[in-house]
Parts: C-alpha cells; sequence; structure tokens
C-alpha cells in the first residue's frame, strides 16, 4: 500500500505538468509589445514627441515672410484729406536682417509733405539690420535654436517613459510568474497530502500504523489547503495588478481571463526581449545614456539663453537703408542717389537689468552642469552595482537549485524508508516541509534575479524596437 501511495505521488505530479499544456500562455514578448502598442502612458510618451515637433514648428514662423497692409484715408465736407496706402514685405533671416520691399501711394489735400510720392506710388526694397544687439543672436534665433533641443530631448524623454512604463509592468509580470509558481507548489504537495491522507486511512483501518497518525495526516492535508488558499488569494491579486498594463487602443482596459498563465521559461528570452542582450559593462558608454542626452540637451538650450542675455549687454544699434524707384521693372532705374534710411542707437546707462539677467542664466547653466554630473555618477555607480549584483544571483541560483534537488533526494528517502516501516509521517511531513521552503525561496531567488534583470533595464533606459 505504502509503495502504491509513493507511485501514485509520481504519477499525480506528471498529470498536473501535463494540465499545462491546455492552459494558455501569455508569451512576454508580446505581453509587453501589447503594453508599449496601446498602455496610455506609452501613447503619452509619443505626445512628447510630437509636442517637441509642434513647439520647432512654431518657433520657425519667426521667420516667416510677412506681408504688411496699411491704409488709411479721411474724407471730409467734399474734402479728401488724405489716401494712403503702404504695403510692405517683409524677409527675416537668420541673423539680425531682414529683406524689405514697399509700395507707397498717397494723395490728398492736406498730406504731409514728406509723404508725398509720384503719382503712380514710389517702390522701395532694402535691407534693416541690427549692427550691435541681435546681430549674432537675438529672440527668434535663440527661440528656433531651443526649439531644436527640445524635440532631440523629446525624443530621449519619449524613450524615458516607454522605459519607465516597461519595467513597471515587467516587474508585474515577474510577481505575476512567482505567485503562480508559489500557488502550483501549494496545489501539488496539497494533491500530495491528499493521497497520502487517503492511503494511511486504510493502513490504519487494517492495522498497519496507528489511528492517530490519520490525525497528523489530516492536519498537513488542512495547512497545505490553508497555504493554497493564501497563494490564490496573492495570485489573484498579482493577476490584477498585471492586467493594469493591458490595453486596447489606449482606452479599453482588458482583464486577465482566469486561464492564462505565465511563461514559467522566461528567464530564457528576457535578454532578448529587453534588448539587454551583449551589454557588458565594460562596453557601457555612460555619454549615451538617454537621462544624461536629455540633461545635455537642457543644458544646450540654457546656454542659447545665457549666449542671448549677454547679448542684450551691447547697445542696440538698428540701420536701415532703401532703394527708391518709380520703376521697378527697370533695373538701371536703380540709383543710389534715391534712397531712405536712417539709424538708431540706444543703450541703457546702467543694464542692471541685463546683468542680473545674464547673472541668473549663468546660475542656471551651472545648476544643470552639476545635475549632469550627479546624474552621470548615479547612474555608472547603478549599472556597476546592478552587474555585480547579476553576478551573485547566478551563483545564488545555482545553490538554491541544488539545494532544492537535495531535498527532493531526502524527501524521496524518506518515503522509501516509510515504505518500509523504517520511517515516520512525522519525518516525512519535516523534509516536505523544508522541501516547500527550499522551492518557495527558489522562486523568490528567480523573482530577484528578474526584477534586477529588469532593474538594469531601466538603468540602461533602453526603449525596445523589436516589441
Amino acid at each position: 500500500m505504502k509503495n502504491f501511495l509513493f507511485c501514485g505521488f509520481l504519477f499525480f505530479s506528471f498529470a498536473l505538468n501535463a494540465q499545462e499544456l491546455d492552459a494558455s500562455v501569455l508569451n512576454f514578448k508580446e505581453y509587453l509589445g501589447y503594453v508599449k502598442k496601446y498602455h496610455p502612458i506609452a501613447k503619452q510618451a509619443e505626445l512628447t514627441l510630437e509636442v517637441g515637433q509642434a513647439n520647432l514648428l512654431k518657433s520657425r514662423g519667426g521667420f516667416d515672410p510677412k506681408i504688411e497692409v496699411d491704409y488709411n484715408t479721411k474724407q471730409f465736407k467734399g474734402t479728401e484729406y488724405y489716401d494712403k496706402l503702404n504695403a510692405t514685405f517683409k524677409i527675416p533671416t537668420w541673423y539680425g536682417i531682414d529683406l524689405k520691399a514697399a509700395f507707397e501711394q498717397n494723395e490728398g489735400v492736406y498730406l504731409n509733405p514728406e509723404a508725398t510720392v509720384p503719382e503712380d506710388g514710389l517702390f522701395n526694397a532694402g535691407i534693416s539690420m541690427a549692427l550691435g544687439q541681435g546681430l549674432w543672436i537675438n529672440d527668434r534665433m535663440a527661440t528656433l535654436k531651443k526649439a531644436k533641443y527640445f524635440r532631440d530631448q523629446s525624443k530621449v524623454d519619449r524613450d524615458i517613459l516607454v522605459n519607465q512604463i516597461l519595467f513597471e509592468a515587467t516587474k508585474a509580470y515577474f510577481d505575476w510568474l512567482q505567485a503562480y509558481n508559489d500557488s502550483k507548489i501549494f496545489d501539488d504537495f496539497l494533491s500530495n497530502a491528499e493521497i497520502r491522507l487517503e492511503g494511511i486511512k486504510t493502513s490504519a483501518y487494517t492495522g498497519q500504523i496507528a489511528a492517530i497518525d490519520t490525525v497528523e495526516a489530516t492536519i498537513t492535508v488542512q495547512d497545505r489547503a490553508l497555504n493554497l488558499e493564501q497563494a490564490k488569494v496573492l495570485l489573484m491579486q498579482k493577476k490584477l495588478e498585471l492586467s493594469n498594463f493591458l490595453w486596447l487602443n489606449g482606452n479599453i482596459p482588458i482583464e486577465l481571463q482566469d486561464h492564462m498563465i505565465p511563461d514559467i521559461n522566461v528567464q530564457q528570452e528576457i535578454d532578448a526581449t529587453l534588448e539587454i542582450e551583449g551589454i557588458p559593462l565594460d562596453s557601457f558608454t555612460i555619454e549615451n545614456h538617454p537621462k544624461l542626452k536629455s540633461l545635455n540637451y537642457k543644458f544646450q538650450g540654457l546656454r542659447v539663453d545665457k549666449n542671448l542675455k549677454a547679448n542684450k549687454l551691447l547697445p542696440k544699434i538698428a540701420l536701415e537703408y532703401n532703394f527708391l524707384t518709380e520703376t521697378p521693372e527697370l533695373i538701371n532705374s536703380i540709383q543710389t542717389d534715391y534712397y531712405k534710411g536712417g539709424i538708431s542707437v540706444q543703450l541703457p546707462l546702467f543694464l542692471r537689468k541685463e546683468r542680473g539677467d545674464l547673472k541668473l542664466a549663468k546660475f542656471k547653466l551651472q545648476d544643470a552642469q552639476y545635475e549632469i554630473d550627479n546624474a552621470q555618477i548615479e547612474i555608472k555607480n547603478k549599472i556597476v552595482s546592478l552587474y555585480r549584483e547579476l553576478d551573485s544571483f547566478e551563483k545564488q541560483n545555482v545553490l538554491i537549485n541544488d539545494m532544492v534537488q537535495n531535498y527532493e533526494t531526502l524527501l524521496i528517502a524518506e518515503e522509501r524508508k516509510f515504505s518500509f516501516g523504517e520511517s515516520s509521517l512525522f519525518l516525512i511531513n519535516s523534509r516536505e516541509n523544508k522541501l516547500i521552503e527550499s522551492k518557495l525561496k527558489q522562486n523568490l531567488v528567480q523573482n530577484k534575479f528578474l526584477t534586477t534583470k529588469a532593474k538594469l533595464f531601466n538603468s540602461l533606459a533602453v526603449n525596445p524596437e523589436n516589441l
């Protein structure tokens, strides 16, 4: 009878493994692909990139050509006081130079003499430029430069946001995997305890063992059932936490079905899925890290601000020169003697506002540099720490796997001794409890190992391209 019970337990365990083939496995790579494609935070990250593009488009508007038309007229008691038309076409350029062409036509009884032009109007074409403040950098140039840096920064910020949501989703998957493995352990050992209880009842009924052994076997079944129920509750919680990352089209949440199970072989594909495969510590380049790139783009934008503030210390010197002609279609009608021009100079005496703005810009730039230096050290040390932690978990996995095998060997030997009447149910339960503890610890070590892989993925800020 005891030999029958021992063989029956092994057969039942094999049957459970076969039943797993009927369940639907949620593949780790497929799961992360859904998260990256449909999760609202992932879509929000794409908006960050679109905001950068829109901001760049807006800043380029400062260099758009402009048409200005100014028309004024006054009629009173049958008298035309004045009728003035001034149309201008301007083309801003990169530096502080504007190209301009204009047409002016004025008439009237009380027209200002300086506004008198030929009957068919007067054409002019020329340039206006800033010789001091605004020549090498001005507000529109600074805005466009900063917009380009912001666009580049938005790209790496998008990668960081996507990486963060994938990291959180990965941790949820690994926690679900651990809860599933724990519940499976309690389920297997509950079945084993129930089979053993039935065998002990039969043996006690025939008088082969003491009837009190049935009480101990019943307590073991009850303990296993209690552990299983607690594990099921935890599994349900982890499954719901995982469902938080499953969406369809960004606005339809999906709940994970009961028949879905995690991929128990995820350890074999995690590096390839997270695209951290083949990234040894000695080949890691800190300068290419997305967070540092983002901070450097921010630093470059602040440098543009500083240069603009420094340029404000220069005097404002505006120069304008326009050729005048009545017949613009004739090239030889343009003469240097016919022109309209002017120059204006403006310089504050103390420049307190400008000097204050420049100091603040320098402080912001220095603050950004400190942030870059600190982030560089933090990222480097964290990645080094994670690589060393992974090396430790590789050794821990080997140790815990050997430990589980040894506890399994002890349990099998104890059951064989029990079948020959050389052991007791107490010793079997003791061996079995140790095996359960070691298997749970094995799941915990695996979870820590996989989570450390996810932390490395998060620290490297990788945005997987193949999901």
